[in-house]
């Protein structure tokens, strides 16, 4: 007979300590908010302390900070557990959502009896012994490569292809690409844009204003007024872990675990689009989004109608916009919540382990009443992974099991993906565009995605000249749809994108 997977506790640890011999490694922080989250459970210590040795699977969210050569057998081993499954996720921000659907579906089968699922970062420490100069920080466990900096994903690591020929791939690059296509699809303006997406933000930082676990608490909340483009990125510089138990109402019962307790979980269901940007479909969507959303309620049974929380990833504003035009919300003043940390800049994007948290206050929500069903949608890559898990206060009102495997396939495939002119030549027109600024908020480089007229391939180009980049930065004209003339340059072997017709000589 198939278990009924829930989850019975939930932990979250925040270390603000910012000394050098005050840095916790996030190993450290993931076995405090593990010892959270079986206090959580509401059992005694001494049934706690037997409980660690029955813990037979163990799922960690790969950290940023610290290389380590097997975190979830160093956990156990700290635990006392010998799990029968352990697994160190990827790195990408949909993996917490992915771990806890996984390993309820393990429950589910009855593979696994009681499970783990942890994630935490430690970058603020690691920062602040950077900058100290004590590398490694003081205690810290041993790693088979030397750590010599603090770790952000960036363009020479995220690039790839035609990408990397032209200097583009990093989240801070390619999300824009998306959010710019959405503006010119709605047909706003850029002014019309950056103030909805400030409007956002600043009602996501009123939410982590009231959240104690954010980083930037309690710090007075950023206001549309201040937040300024710099403001709608991830800040990571955080030291957080967060951890949930999962097991069966069976295993649970026999454990005198409270239902007060319990949280369900209902299904989930995820997939991604094309690891290269240039491969999407248009750049005004995310199918894998879409997709998510859908095939994460059908696995549960559910309808848009029946959720009371959402909370949607934000690295970028683009992710909840497209969450909440799916969906049908309104984006600023949506008739559900659609976060409930703040967002990765005033919560504080704790590395791929942001929607851990979403997970763990979720369930303290369903616990204390303030909704029935809630979804959280966990976003990776640049637009890429997406994952669905859904948590509720009561069962299924289907009575079916829990989904035997992933409704979705790995990867989407889409025929409408237009073919890609590595080297391009010829009359184009403009699909989408970001620039990169210096510190002295300067444009240096323009980034174009574009369609040759002649054949509506797609290449992707760089500025050809000092006026395309301006018409390009410009805070009035919307460059998407404008005509252009891009062609290869012979020493550098990129496409350069011209406005002026005189780039054909």
């Amino acid at each position: 007979m198939a278990e009924t997977p829930i989850l019975v506790g939930v932990g979250d640890i925040i270390n603000r300590n910012l000394g050098v011999h005050h840095a916790a490694e996030p190993a450290e922080l993931m076995l405090d908010a593990i010892t959270i989250a079986l206090q959580d459970t509401g059992l005694s210590s001494d049934v706690i302390t037997k409980l660690k040795t029955q813990i037979d699977s163990i799922d960690v969210v790969r950290t940023w900070t610290w290389p380590y050569p097997d975190l979830p057998g160093l956990l156990a081993e700290r635990l006392g557990s010998t799990p029968k499954h352990s697994y160190c996720s990827p790195h990408a921000g949909n993996q917490p959502a992915k771990l806890v659907d996984e390993a309820a579906r393990r429950v589910a089968s009855g593979e696994t009896k009681l499970a783990v699922v942890t994630g935490g970062e430690a970058l603020a420490s690691l920062a602040a012994c950077a900058k100290a100069g004590v590398m490694p920080p003081p205690n810290w466990s041993p790693v088979d490569t030397p750590v010599t900096q603090v770790f952000a994903p960036s363009m020479d690591e995220m690039a790839r292809g035609v990408g990397a020929k032209h200097k583009i791939g990093a989240p801070i690059q390619v999300y824009p690409l998306f959010e710019n296509g959405l503006r010119a699809q709605r047909g706003q303006s850029l002014e019309e844009n950056n103030t909805e997406s400030a409007k956002l933000y600043a009602e996501f930082a009123q939410v982590a204003n009231k959240t104690p676990l954010a980083w930037s608490f309690p710090r007075t909340a950023e206001t549309e007024e201040t937040i300024d483009p710099l403001l709608m990125n991830a800040f990571n510089t955080i030291n957080l872990a967060g951890a949930v138990i999962l097991t069966s109402v069976r295993y649970a019962r026999e454990l005198g675990i409270a239902q007060d307790r319990w949280v369900h979980v209902l299904g989930g269901a995820g997939t991604q689009d094309s690891d290269n940007f240039w491969e999407r479909p248009n750049f005004h969507s995310s199918p894998a989004i879409s997709r998510t959303l859908d095939a994460g309620l059908e696995a549960c049974g559910l309808s848009k109608a029946d959720i009371d929380i959402y909370d949607f990833y934000s690295c970028f504003p683009i992710v909840p916009k497209l969450a909440c035009l799916h969906l049908g919300l309104d984006i600023l003043k949506p008739e559900k919540p659609i976060t409930l940390l703040g967002g990765l800049t005033s919560f504080g994007g704790a590395g791929n382990n942001y929607s851990m948290h979403a997970i763990t206050i979720m369930a303290r929500k369903l616990r204390a009443g303030s909704g029935t069903n809630g979804l959280v949608l966990a976003n990776g890559g640049v637009l890429t992974y997406q994952h669905v898990i859904c948590l509720s206060s009561r069962p299924r009102v289907d009575s079916r099991p829990y989904p035997a495997r992933n409704p979705l396939p790995s990867t989407l495939s889409n025929d409408s993906v237009p073919e890609t002119e590595e080297s391009a030549e010829g009359d184009a027109i403009i699909e989408t565009y970001t620039v990169d600024f210096d510190r002295k908020n300067e444009p240096v480089l323009g980034h174009i995605v574009g369609r040759l007229k002649s054949s509506n391939h797609r290449f992707v180009a760089n500025h050809g000249d000092a006026a395309t980049l301006k018409r390009l930065a410009s805070k009035t004209e919307e460059p998407i749809g404008k005509s252009g003339y891009v062609r290869v340059d012979a020493r550098e072997g990129k496409n350069l994108f011209f406005f002026e017709a005189s780039a054909r000589l």
